[in-house]
């Protein structure tokens, strides 16, 4: 890490915030000849997007906040000669279910073939098969035409409209609540549920919300990389966050830990960012700054009044196991099973319970999530002799638990919500997963887990909100700005998942804001 001295001076870009959009801002602008600090708080640059071990003594480095890739544009890696790889999970999802008294479920992978027959067991038909080829046939092409849009400046809403060519389309996606669609298309009520889930990531609403956060939430979860594939980072979501880095640094990028911005001043035209370190403060001079952080941090920053941060609502728990646990459905092999994202009680109607009891102040009697296994995928987050021993890391996310559950006694509810949510896993092992989990060197069972208020503390996203505010429209809207990382500040620029087209592990801020200054006369 540069001495504290490094920034105590003036450059053209002053960037606050580590994490990857920062850095993909300062690997772009430092490409391009300009020269950029970085000051980012924290120990380590990389923000939500790294990979660390959690577990005392076990060599197992888990992605330990985000933890897929899908938003993340082929450009960006490009354009940075990222070292960086994703692997595609041969298993899109498993969804145990109990029917007639017998454990079964839904497997979605393994070729046309097995999917169209997995169907029909479940259904006893062709006919909801033949609905979700049509409903993903749709999302595939607006993902299609709306991804390539996202490093762009922002189109407007009828030039979004007009690229998307498709009037239903748009109606499903943009205009009704996408529960319209969901019992529209569906009749089976465990189809619906999947279906429903990617509208409910890190977003507490229910199908039919007239506000259409869950719409926006969907909107980017079907069209990452114009496919809408989620796919598994290579040696971890830090493999991303160090590409990045070294990519910024080869470039002349200064990054420096351990440096807290506190204050922006600016006149529109030139900047001083103060910076607080263990040995005291200091003052960066800047032609333009970009803030890597939620607007409420931004507006701190700048002395302006904060906007109501948005309730994040999500639970995320990493796991050790010695082994895969048992299914009760013989039929599925936990290796597939475990491979995509295993749908935990998220049955249609069993997400709208969940939802009504949390918005009545109750931890959901049936907790909602859904898990998957990296090491599948990617063995070498693991080391050598855990490999051939067996071990397998489990990533769980649970829905519908938001931060206002939490405010009383966030250890205790954690704990409780903790235990009722790998109880409804255990109704579908053979073996409960307490006998599963690896040991730590000190004998503690390697299982961790974050609620929003932990993330709100340990990385201050306001209210726990994975993307540091509701999702926008990927679309021009009033004070937008060209680029959708503007503010009220002509020099001053968000580059953070509250931008518009942010959230998720993407770089799409990064990138826009650099494009931002790069645009400028006077950049």
């Amino acid at each position: 890490m540069p001495p504290a001295t490094a920034a105590s001076r003036t450059y053209d870009t002053v960037i606050v915030g580590g994490g990857h959009n920062g850095l993909v801002a300062a690997a772009y602008l430092a490409r391009a000849g300009r020269s950029v600090l970085v000051l980012e708080r924290l120990g380590h640059t990389g923000g939500a997007a790294v990979s660390t071990r959690p577990f005392a003594g076990v060599d197992a480095k888990l992605s330990r906040y985000s933890y897929l890739v899908s938003l993340l544009p082929r450009k960006i890696v490009r354009d940075l000669g990222l070292d960086f790889r994703v692997r595609g999970r041969t298993v899109s999802s498993y969804t145990p279910v109990e029917r007639a008294g017998r454990p079964t479920g839904l497997l979605v992978g393994g070729g046309e073939r097995r999917i169209r027959e997995a169907f029909e067991r479940l259904t006893g038909g062709k006919e909801e098969y033949r609905a979700w080829r049509r409903f993903y046939g749709m999302t595939g092409q607006v993902a299609a035409r709306v991804f390539p849009t996202l490093t762009e400046p922002l189109p407007t809403r009828d030039e979004l409209r007009h690229r998307i060519d498709d009037e239903a389309a748009w109606r499903t996606l943009f205009e009704e609540p996408i529960g319209v669609a969901v019992e529209e298309h569906f009749t089976d009520d465990l189809v619906r549920g999947i279906v429903l889930t990617d509208a409910l990531i890190g977003t507490f609403a229910d199908a039919h919300d007239t506000s259409l956060r869950q719409n926006r939430c969907f909107l980017y979860h079907v069209i990452g990389g114009g496919t809408g594939a989620w796919d598994v980072p290579v040696g971890g979501m830090g493999a991303l966050t160090d590409a990045l880095a070294a990519a910024a640094r080869s470039a002349g990028a200064v990054l420096t830990t351990g440096h807290e911005a506190v204050r922006i001043e600016t006149d529109g035209r030139a900047a001083e960012v103060t910076y607080r370190t263990a040995d005291g403060e200091g003052v960066a001079g800047a032609r333009q700054v970009l803030v890597n952080a939620s607007p409420q941090e931004l507006a701190g920053l700048v002395g302006d009044p904060a906007p109501e941060p948005a309730e994040g609502a999500q639970l995320k728990v990493n796991m050790l196991l010695k082994r895969l646990p048992r299914l009760r459905d013989t039929a599925v092999d936990p290796r597939e099973a475990f491979a995509g994202t295993f749908h935990i009680a998220e049955g249609y109607e069993q997400l709208a319970t969940a939802h009504a009891e949390a918005a009545a102040g109750r931890l959901p009697a049936a907790p909602p999530s859904e898990i998957y296994c990296h090491s599948l995928t990617d063995p070498t987050i693991l080391g050598r002799d855990l490999v051939e021993r067996g071990y397998q890391t489990l990533t769980l996310f649970g829905l519908h638990t938001p931060a206002r559950l939490f405010t009383a006694d966030n250890d205790a509810v954690r704990a409780e919500l903790l235990k009722a949510t790998l109880a409804q896993l255990d109704a579908h092992l053979a073996e409960p997963l307490t006998d599963c989990l690896a040991l730590d060197a000190d004998g503690r069972p390697c299982i961790e887990a974050k609620t929003p208020l932990d993330l709100e503390r340990d990385l201050r996203l306001p209210g726990g909100n994975i993307f540091h505010r509701d999702l926008s429209w990927p679309y021009a809207q009033d004070g937008t700005g060209r680029w959708g990382v503007e503010t009220r500040h002509a020099n001053v620029l968000l580059c953070g998942a509250g931008a518009v087209r942010g959230g998720g592990v993407s770089g799409v801020p990064g990138h826009n804001a650099a494009m931002a200054v790069l645009e400028r006369k006077d950049g």
